[in-house]
């Protein structure tokens, strides 16, 4: 008897497990305002879920005078040490639907742009063993919106994508996962997801358990058959 999909549930990171955009949005504008620059919320959005250095080069137009691995290090420093300091801000419903994840017996990705060092500061907060596999920015070899790292982590786990759940939260997130071919699940945070692609959106994880996400992927693991019939 084989066991029921999905087989593995991929996440995302920043605005998916835990809250930090206005962690990294603080970081830019101090950063940008150090040079003289003006920074503002509208600019910070656009760089939700984009990876490191396409982010950095952005602020390099923005007038930060400082190289690509030089911004990316120091908003990465910024960021984790704010971590370290006040704990992981998770998003509602995340750590608890992890928790019934590894009950079920489902294995679990992290996903994420974010530097392999800030990842595991999350990963380390996290009160249970959360994650079977973490590809972190500094892993994939091509960043969102391509579909490598979600790719990278399907392998990892030994899973075809098709029979995973990936959760995302941003556009730029949400395009690398529809890519992978990966059902999608879009939990928006600050930016819109409509006409990402996602084949579902929840307003929250609160309250979700492994068998909603089961249900979630035979519902349009199925939509997608008929689709190609």
């Amino acid at each position: 008897m084989t066991s029921p999909l999905p087989a593995a549930v991929l996440w995302d990171m920043d605005g998916t497990l835990v809250d930090t955009e206005a962690y990294w949005m603080a970081a830019e504008t101090a950063l940008v305002d150090s040079f003289g620059g003006e920074w503002s919320h509208e600019q910070a959005l656009s760089l939700v879920g984009m990876g490191l250095e396409g982010s950095a080069a952005i602020l390099q137009q923005a007038g930060v005078r400082m190289s690509v691995g030089a911004i990316v290090d120091h908003l990465t420093d910024a960021v984790t040490d704010q971590l370290a300091e006040r704990g992981n801000p998770y998003r509602p419903g995340a750590v608890e639907l992890l928790r019934d994840l590894r009950a079920a017996g489902i294995k679990t990705a992290l996903v994420t742009m974010s530097l392999r060092r800030m990842a595991e500061t999350v990963v380390a907060q996290l009160p249970f063993d959360a994650f079977d596999v973490v590809i972190a920015g500094d892993d994939a070899t091509r960043p969102k919106p391509f579909p490598d790292a979600y790719l990278q982590a399907a392998r990892m786990l030994g899973v075809d994508p098709a029979d995973a759940v990936a959760i995302e939260d941003s556009p730029n997130g949400m395009r690398a996962a529809v890519a992978s071919g990966a059902v999608t699940l879009g939990v928006p945070l600050m930016v819109s997801l409509v006409g990402t692609g996602a084949d579902g959106l929840w307003p929250t994880l609160g309250g979700r358990t492994a068998a909603d996400l089961r249900d979630f992927h035979t519902e349009h693991a199925a939509r997608r058959q008929r689709a190609s019939a």
